[in-house]
């Protein structure tokens, strides 16, 4: 369809077909947490810094996305859950499709968590809005992971290559889990997910070295960029970051070029 494909280049990049996507949408799961307070300035830093897109929650877009001259591409999330509930990861959908089209999104994401109480409501709702996108031919975004009370390595490799498989079964564009330690393993989520996929962040890092050599690793097993939030909006260098991800995502370079990036 002409108004995906015209869409996915606003969150992609058009000569790679790789993505660094930077999620803000931890306000509703956190609070105001560092970072996410001057939303305009955050988001004009990791745009000058080279990611195609960012993920927001409906209510934030107007403090700050594209209102600072910068392109960058807006995926507005659609689930949501609080770390305060009874079950933080049962996430449900505060949002809709066309209002997110009414917002101006290029593309929409959703949260699931395999392994969790309520995981058949949230496959439901993937369903429903799977069905929603290919209607307006607008992008999905999964997040998916292995979370729950009996998972108990949620990075395990089989684990990590089912939920990226069912996020392909259930019709998304791009697949969003964790990485699986290695090259190798991670190369069989790749392979089996079929569908492109993006790596996760995960806990702040310690160290800069580790994050980028979890990136450039996950390019080279096939990966196509990554979405990572904390590490990124909560760097101390939020623009030399950014760089550095997108050196190694976008352009290829090697863990010390893109090293050199960070001051």
């Amino acid at each position: 369809m002409l108004g995906k494909s015209i869409r996915m280049e606003r969150v992609m990049n058009r000569k790679t077909g790789r993505a660094v996507i930077v999620p803000m949408d931890h306000g509703i799961s956190l609070g105001p947490a560092e970072g996410l307070v001057d939303m305009k300035t955050t988001i004009d830093t990791v745009a000058r810094g080279g990611a195609t897109a960012v993920v927001l929650h409906k209510g934030i877009i107007p403090y700050g996305h594209r209102s600072f001259g910068q392109d960058i591409g807006l995926i507005v999330h659609l689930s949501a859950s609080t770390s305060l509930g009874s079950d933080p990861n049962e996430k449900v959908l505060v949002t809709t499709v066309e209002e997110a089209i009414k917002l101006g999104a290029d593309a929409v994401s959703v949260h699931v968590n395999l392994g969790a109480d309520t995981e058949t409501q949230m496959l439901h709702d993937f369903g429903d809005v799977t069905r929603k996108c290919v209607e307006w031919g607008m992008p999905l975004l999964v997040m998916i992971y292995p979370r729950g009370k009996k998972i108990k390595n949620s990075f395990d490799v089989e684990l990590v290559k089912h939920c990226a498989r069912v996020g392909a079964e259930l019709g998304a564009d791009i697949v969003k889990t964790n990485y699986t330690g290695d090259i190798d393993s991670f190369r069989e989520v790749v392979k089996g997910a079929l569908a492109p996929v993006v790596i996760a962040g995960g806990p702040k890092m310690d160290s800069d070295e580790k994050l980028l050599e979890m990136v450039r690793d996950s390019i080279e097993a096939g990966g196509k960029g990554v979405s990572i939030g904390r590490n990124i909006f909560q760097h101390r260098n939020v623009m030399a970051i950014t760089k550095a991800v997108s050196s190694v995502v976008l352009e290829d370079a090697t863990v010390e070029e893109a090293l050199r990036l960070i001051k």
